[in-house]
């Protein structure tokens, strides 16, 4: 069966729900995140989260582009993390390439990063809208991200 693809921002949201879901199982025990970067409504990478240890869905997708890319616009389903830890900052490399516009389906809930990702974004003057597919992307998050009561350890 073939889905129609819907050049929404809806619909470029959807498209990085259905690339986080490709993580699946590898990326275990990290999230299934997907990313898509938009350029004149066309999508241009595409990237998820990969195994433990190697990179996740940002620096994926932002690897296949060169360049300062301020004309593009990048749909993530979880906010990006904004911490160096065995990856990089997703963040810090959406800032470094100068990316334009970012949507984040979902906050992370995790209290290490928990709005520190969309706030270095922001810091840099990256135009930030959340909330975009919320719902869709909590279904296919929530059994991966960090819960209250959880130990506080990430990838």
């Amino acid at each position: 069966m073939t889905t129609r693809f819907d050049p929404t921002l809806e619909g470029f949201m959807r498209e990085a729900l259905r690339e986080g879901r490709r993580a699946l199982p590898a990326c275990r025990p990290n999230p299934p995140v997907g990313c898509v970067l938009v350029r004149e409504g066309v999508i241009v990478a595409r990237g998820h989260t990969q195994p433990p240890y190697q990179p996740h869905a940002e620096p994926m997708a932002l690897a296949t582009l060169e360049g300062d890319l301020g004309d593009v616009t990048a749909f993530v389903t979880l906010e990006p993390c904004a911490f160096h830890q065995r990856t990089p900052s997703c963040a810090e490399e959406m800032v470094r390439r100068k990316v334009g516009t970012v949507y984040v389906a979902m906050i992370d809930p995790h209290p290490r990063n928990r709005g520190r990702g969309i706030d270095k974004l922001r810091a840099a003057g990256l135009v930030v809208h959340t909330g975009l597919c919320e719902e869709e992307a909590h279904a296919d998050l929530d059994a991966y991200v960090w819960q209250e009561g959880e130990p506080d350890a990430l990838d």
